[in-house]
């Protein structure tokens, strides 16, 4: 019963319903859905309630339209629109939510009324004829379950007539589960695309939630695409078009236009409605029934959600208001997720785009690779960089003549746009506080970066590795001197030119604004020819069930075997080998390798 009054509520919109059986003596709510009124949390009354018995005794519909607004005197009208008379010393008009009342008569077999099916508004309101259609639909859905239950109880009491009672019984059976299956896939839908963010997700959720209730052959959900009905997601091979112009003769193009439910029944009808192209395509396919529900949006349809049968089946009144309903869910659903993935697309955007192209380093090999999550719904704050330290000399070099450039691979704390946004700022701020603050080394670097984000505000967090690669003098000219600081990030790895690995696991705190460190500490190492640093972020080592320590070997490892092969490639193989081609978290790596012949 709580099912029959939550599917009231869904499908007329109304903040409260409920069943009410209705005694000599007594009132018993068996389904509530949406009341907080004292007499809701008693499931019964001492006395029946005006309105509801208004409905037993008369037998006809009480329409109530402004229950708090009764002239002294009035009645509420059965079968009609009335204020109110009997609201004055009706428990539910007196509730503070209740305005307007509609209700129908739930019978039992014999016609008897037993009670009412309820639908209340917190305030005044006009029914329409189509409100009270939907609500006498499913008071005959609701009152068929009631039937089933008495039938039942009598079946136990009384042996005579065993065979007929049984006979009815198994007719109201039918026609209850089929109510209820209905009734089931609201609930199910309202449940499943309430927390959906993604446009295959929904298109995933509401085909399984339609195959397993309608059995339909083929379930679509198509989108208003500048006047191109397009569908959510890649169109299976076998199944037609997955782009329909608003335009075309089509069902689906109808539904949208007209914003109705548009069924074709045969490809007759087919070809009469729709022309022999359309008729063709759907005899293809082998269907026989198309069921077209416009989903409505905020200035019009949104799309179309299409069933498609390939039998003969027919959609009554109370299917057409669960298929309005669930349209309403579907069309919410795909909002939420066109605007979260708009949201990310500008937040990917906007991340590759501060991941500019790398500089030519005389003496020294550059690669990076960038992989976002395969979770599409994931925008992540990593990045990395590569760029020349202007000194006192000119073209790049120190006073002492020799060539220095800055690395950086780093994390910030976050999978949304304000992590990509925060890590722009951040790339942006490390190279000025390094123009800023010449010859003082990766590690001074970092903290000036870390006062201003106190300082500021900026309220950002994360890891970092902020190197300094600097060419030797001669006599060992070929080689680079690398000094690093380490704020909390994986550790780098170094390749040495007889294929040992190295983990650089000297580092310091991570950065947070509310973590005050006094110095950032550098650390050196110098990389000889054919040597290889990688860094990265935790995305390629950091997996769920895995061992950080493991991974980590694993990539100093395949480095070691790959370290000849070309940058960009082998940055790729490394992503492929270490975390899969669907990785949890986004990757971004900068390879550096000094040539074994100092070119």
């Amino acid at each position: 019963m709580d099912r029959f009054a939550r599917l009231v509520k869904d499908v007329l919109e109304v903040p409260a319903a409920l069943v009410a059986l209705v005694t000599a003596d007594r009132q018993i709510l068996p389904g509530l859905a949406g009341s907080h009124a004292p007499w809701a949390r008693e499931r019964s009354l001492a006395a029946p309630l005006a309105l509801c018995g208004g409905v037993v005794d008369g037998g006809d519909p009480v329409v109530v339209e402004r229950a708090r607004a009764a002239a002294p005197g009035t009645d509420a009208t059965p079968g009609g629109a009335g204020s109110g008379g009997h609201a004055a010393a009706d428990p539910v008009a007196l509730a503070p939510e209740v305005q307007a009342y509609a209700g129908v008569a739930l019978t039992d077999r014999s016609g008897r009324v037993l009670g009412a099916l309820c639908a209340l508004d917190n305030r005044p309101r006009a029914w329409s004829g189509r409100e009270l259609a939907l609500l006498t639909e499913l008071a005959a859905a609701c009152g068929a379950e009631l039937r089933l239950r008495i039938a039942a109880r009598r079946r136990e009491e009384v042996h005579r007539d065993e065979a007929a009672a049984r006979t009815r019984a198994d007719g109201l059976a039918r026609r209850s589960e089929n109510a209820l299956a209905r009734s089931e896939l609201l609930l199910r839908a309202a449940d499943a695309l309430a927390d959906t963010t993604g446009l295959a997700e929904v298109d995933r959720q509401v085909h399984d939630l339609v195959t397993l209730v309608l059995r339909p052959v083929h379930v679509r959900v198509m989108v208003d695409d500048g006047g191109v009905l397009r569908r959510l997601t890649p169109e299976p091979a076998g199944t037609g078009g997955s782009r329909v112009p608003l335009g075309e003769r089509h069902p689906a193009a109808l539904a949208a236009r007209e914003n109705r439910i548009v069924t074709v029944a045969g490809g007759g009808e087919m070809a009469t409605g729709y022309g022999r192209r359309v008729a063709a395509e759907h005899r293809a396919l082998g269907l026989e029934t198309v069921v077209c529900v416009p989903l409505p949006g905020r200035a019009g349809p949104l799309g179309v959600l299409v069933m498609r049968w390939d039998r003969p089946y027919e959609v009554d009144d109370p299917e057409r208001a669960v298929l309005a309903a669930l349209a309403g869910y579907t069309a919410r659903a795909v909002e939420r997720a066109l605007f979260v993935e708009n949201r990310v697309d500008v937040a990917r955007q906007m991340q590759e785009a501060m991941l500019t192209d790398l500089p030519s380093v005389s003496g020294l090999q550059a690669a990076a690779h960038y992989r976002p999550a395969a979770d599409i719904d994931m925008v992540g704050g990593d990045w990395y960089d590569l760029y020349r330290l202007p000194s006192a000399a000119q073209g790049g070099e120190d006073a002492e003549g020799a060539a220095t450039v800055a690395a950086t691979i780093g994390d910030i704390t976050g999978h949304d746009m304000r992590a990509a946004t925060l890590m722009g700022q951040v790339r942006s701020m490390l190279r000025q506080a390094d123009l800023d603050h010449p010859g003082t080394g990766p590690a001074h670097v970092v903290s000036a970066f870390e006062h201003a984000n106190r300082a500021l505000g900026l309220g950002c967090s994360g890891t970092l590795v902020h190197a300094h690669l600097r060419l030797c003098p001669p006599p060992d000219g070929s080689s680079w001197e690398l000094s690093w600081t380490n704020a909390g990030h994986p550790p780098p790895l170094v390749v040495l030119p007889d294929g040992r690995v190295e983990q650089l696991v000297d580092h310091g705190a991570l950065m947070h604004p509310g973590v005050a460190v006094r110095r950032r500490d550098a650390h050196r190492h110098v990389l000889p020819p054919g040597a290889l640093l990688l860094l990265y972020t935790d995305g390629l080592v950091e997996h769920r069930g895995g061992d950080l320590d493991v991974a980590i070997a694993r990539t100093g490892s395949f480095l070691a075997t790959r370290r000849e092969a070309p940058l960009p490639e082998l940055l790729t193989e490394l992503v492929d080998a270490i975390a899969g081609t669907a990785a949890d978290d986004d990757i971004a790596l900068l390879a550096l390798r000094v040539p074994a012949d100092g070119s």
